[in-house]
């Protein structure tokens, strides 16, 4: 592995490990405040900005390739979270107080990037689980939070229980960064 791909490696597993960390703290920031604040969104924009290419990013620099399926997935999933960005400083700048009164104004937009998210993010784990290029229980881990949020979106369920499927999902993205970073160190060793 080259010194500029090692570094890269690192970047995306650093990244990996710090966004969706970022993201479920501003979650749990909140629910607990009942609602948006400018100080969550503004931590929530900074952990969405590196999502959009995060796991393009993983395709591009782990040693080992995702497939098509995965390549696909990647696209997918950064488009539904290059849509999130917009919502999230959308939110910021027209003081929107909460999660559903954002929902009430993007509605159907909303929606279908949520579903690009499922579906890349459900083709992101399937290439990981056929492929066997990032661990194993970091795909399931992400691919059941995928699954959840899916889910839940159709039920009518306490916004609490999405808000834990996210944080599955992003349990799963930290995995894939820590094992991006292990993998870094082994070939610079």
């Amino acid at each position: 592995m080259t010194r500029t791909r090692r570094l890269l490696q690192w970047v995306v597993g650093v990244a990996a490990i710090v966004a969706p960390a970022l993201h479920s703290l501003t979650d749990a920031m909140e629910w607990h405040q009942g609602g948006f604040t400018d100080t969550q969104l503004m931590l929530n924009l900074a952990a969405f900005l590196p999502m959009p290419w995060l796991l393009l990013g993983m395709c591009a620099v782990y040693r080992l390739r995702p497939g098509n399926a995965g390549y696909a997935g990647a696209l997918l999933y950064g488009t539904a979270f290059a849509y999130f960005v917009y919502t999230t400083a959308y939110a910021l700048a027209e003081q929107v107080p909460t999660y559903d009164a954002l929902w009430q104004r993007l509605g159907r937009a909303y929606t279908w990037f949520g579903g690009l998210m499922v579906v890349g993010g459900a083709l992101f784990a399937a290439s990981i689980l056929r492929t066997g290029w990032l661990p194993r229980y970091a795909a399931l881990l992400f691919g059941a939070g995928i699954a959840a949020n899916f889910v839940l979106a159709l039920l009518p369920a306490p916004a609490i229980l999405q808000t834990l499927g996210s944080a599955v999902r992003n349990v799963g993205l930290i995995a894939m960064g820590c094992a991006m970073l292990a993998d870094a160190r082994r070939a610079a060793a």
